[in-house]
């Protein structure tokens, strides 16, 4: 997994060994880590779904915006900025919580790949000596090189009296280890052969199944609720497109991993879920519009955040633009005819500039050369 993956699954890792440690169920560990996250992400969730809902409430504004300067992108691009800055919304608000969840999944591969180590907490010496075992017996699988510690499992499991050199207090703690849930090996990775079936193959081989199924149906009602508080929602063909994205990501993540990880997608979407329906059933018309006022007063003199202040920037630099064309300048495709790549990056660093320039003096914020020489 690499340096990355160890950092994120230590603490992971931890959580993972103490829940362990009560339940003595692997599976069963999972499921409650699921939970335990889901409950200390749930703030992060319900300001993602909060904006989720405003920014659909504000659906038919943004349509009228769209009418009205069809024929004029940069007007139309400032009013919607506009929009966002005074209803205080951040339309890219609801990446946070994708981005927690790939982190989070990151960190459990981590815990999946190496059990030993997290959960049993055995050192990396006796590891290693079990490692040198493995390859003196000619016992290495092809994912030993990779997910050492997954083969180690097995074999200590299998071939208890080979290992017996490292004691036996690693033995029985290793063989002890319950690292299945309801008959299935979530240590092994699932596969679809036929000539091996049997009724353990078939449940693996449903994990990734019900993952993409699961996380199939959340997209869907997703979509459903969405279209729901805004009927005059475009039917866009990209949203099909991208609705089928994560259920596909879902199977085929589950079929290249240890059914443990599938087995932390399912719970994990059936926990998202659960979590998106109940902040449904809250988030009522009435009360999205109560919260609307509240935050607005609230954001009246409220400095915008880096988002905010990103697409303000933005905005000005196209109005800089706007204003020259009006100024008798030439138009920009005029004035960088010519120009060669780096002359033509240098105008363009000169307009970012002179944008960052006003938004600096416009929030009250310090602006230096060095920012120019970038």
């Amino acid at each position: 997994m690499g340096p990355i993956g160890e950092l994120l699954g230590k603490p992971l890792g931890w959580i993972m060994y103490w829940i362990y440690e009560v339940v003595n169920n692997y599976g069963l560990s999972i499921i409650i880590f699921t939970l335990l996250t889901k409950i200390i992400l749930l703030p992060v969730s319900y300001k993602q779904q909060l904006g989720t809902v405003r920014m659909q409430a504000l659906n038919p504004k943004l349509n009228k915006l769209r009418k009205q300067y069809a024929n004029n992108q940069q007007k139309l691009a400032e009013e919607q900025q506009k929009l966002y800055a005074e209803e205080g919304v951040n339309p890219m608000g609801s990446c946070l919580p994708l981005i927690v969840s790939m982190i989070i999944l990151y960190g459990i591969l981590d815990v999946v790949y190496r059990p030993l180590s997290h959960i049993l907490r055995i050192s990396s010496d006796v590891l290693d000596k079990a490692k040198d075992i493995i390859t003196a017996n000619d016992l290495a699988d092809k994912y030993f090189k990779s997910r050492p510690e997954l083969t180690i499992l097995k074999q200590v499991k299998d071939n208890p009296n080979l290992f017996s050199d490292l004691g036996s207090d690693f033995v029985e703690k290793v063989s002890h280890f319950k690292n299945t849930f309801l008959g299935v090996d979530l240590g092994v990775i699932p596969t679809i052969h036929p000539d091996t079936w049997s009724k353990a193959a078939v449940a693996l081989v449903m994990i990734p199944i019900i993952s993409g199924l699961v996380q199939l149906l959340f997209t869907i009602y997703s979509q459903y609720k969405s279209r729901q508080m805004n009927p005059d929602m475009p039917n866009m063909g990209a949203m099909k497109i991208i609705m089928f994205v994560m259920p596909v990501f879902s199977v085929w993540l589950a079929f290249s991993v240890p059914a443990g990880v599938g087995f932390y997608w399912i719970w994990s979407s059936v926990f998202s879920f659960l979590q998106s329906f109940l902040l449904y059933a809250y988030f009522n018309p009435k009360r999205v519009e109560a919260i609307n006022i509240k935050l607005k007063e609230k954001n009246k003199n409220k400095k915008p955040g880096f988002m905010q202040r990103m697409m303000n920037q933005q905005a000005e630099m196209m109005k800089q633009q706007e204003q020259a064309v009006k100024g008798g300048r030439a138009d920009y495709n005029a004035d960088t005819q010519g120009m060669s790549k780096s002359e033509r990056n240098k105008y363009n660093r000169e307009l970012i500039n002179e944008a960052r320039k006003r938004m600096a003096e416009k929030y009250g914020d310090e602006y230096s050369e060095d920012e120019e020489k970038e």
